[in-house]
């Protein structure tokens, strides 16, 4: 009569067991523990891993990305605007554009271990998901401002994403000229070399550039800014690290 009870009682305890482990997880990365974990169950939901639920919607971390997306923009901007008082608004876009980008942002979840907490197919994995993680993290950053408020999301922002991680000194007085420096590789080494401009992004008065190069019409890296000299290079930096060129 009452032989199922203990499959149904297992099955609970790993379930428990399984969100205590997410909850300790998260707890080290955002600072404190979660109080809705369905959130954050949701923040780290990948498309591909996506169920239907009962209304028939896929649940996925999109909706928590995109208002994480907003909070991290406005948390870095408070920021750079208290910590630069005399420069002007294209430094503060600029220097917000390179900490918020999707390279950085896939950067800094690798860091704090949130890509092992993501859940994603991996049987698509080869579809080259390049942006899982930073994705993962704004969504993250969604969840925290939902389940937390403003201010604890400020918080976690600046003492666990932006103090640790981002090198501000470094960010702004990196002027190197990526670009030549490329160039001059590839004609070294007797390659064709040119840089495309794939993708303009309207946002406010200002403009975002991605610019893609090219080595022998074989796509090599991606790199954003807010012209297109400044993607270009943005664009060669990562291809002279991907080059492994010194």
């Amino acid at each position: 009569m009452f032989g199922p009870i203990k499959p149904v009682r297992r099955v609970y305890h790993k379930l428990f067991t399984r969100d205590k482990e997410l909850i300790r997880a998260l707890a080290g990365i955002i600072g404190s523990t979660p109080d809705n974990i369905r959130l954050y169950k949701l923040a780290l939901t990948h498309t591909s891993f996506a169920r239907q639920n009962a209304a028939g919607k896929h649940e996925t971390n999109e909706r928590l990305e995109f208002l994480g997306d907003a909070i991290l923009g406005a948390v870095v901007a408070e920021h750079l605007f208290n910590k630069f008082p005399y420069e002007d608004e294209g430094f503060l876009t600029e220097i917000r554009s390179r900490i918020v980008n999707r390279e950085s942002l896939n950067q800094i979840a690798l860091k704090i271990g949130l890509n092992l907490l993501v859940k994603i197919d991996s049987s698509s994995h080869g579809m080259r998901h390049k942006s899982v993680n930073g994705n993962a993290l704004e969504a993250l950053v969604g969840a925290v401002y939902l389940d937390k408020g403003y201010d604890r999301t400020r918080q976690f922002i600046f003492k666990k994403l932006l103090r640790p991680h981002v090198d501000l000194h470094n960010l702004v007085n990196t002027t190197a000229n990526f670009k030549s420096k490329l160039i001059e590789w590839a004609q070294s080494q007797n390659l064709d070399i040119r840089f495309d401009i794939i993708k303009r992004k309207q946002q406010g008065n200002t403009t975002e550039f991605t610019s893609e190069v090219y080595i022998d019409d074989k796509p090599v890296a991606v790199g954003v800014g807010l012209s297109k000299k400044k993607a270009d290079q943005a664009a060669a930096e990562k291809g002279l690290e991907l080059l492994k060129v010194g």
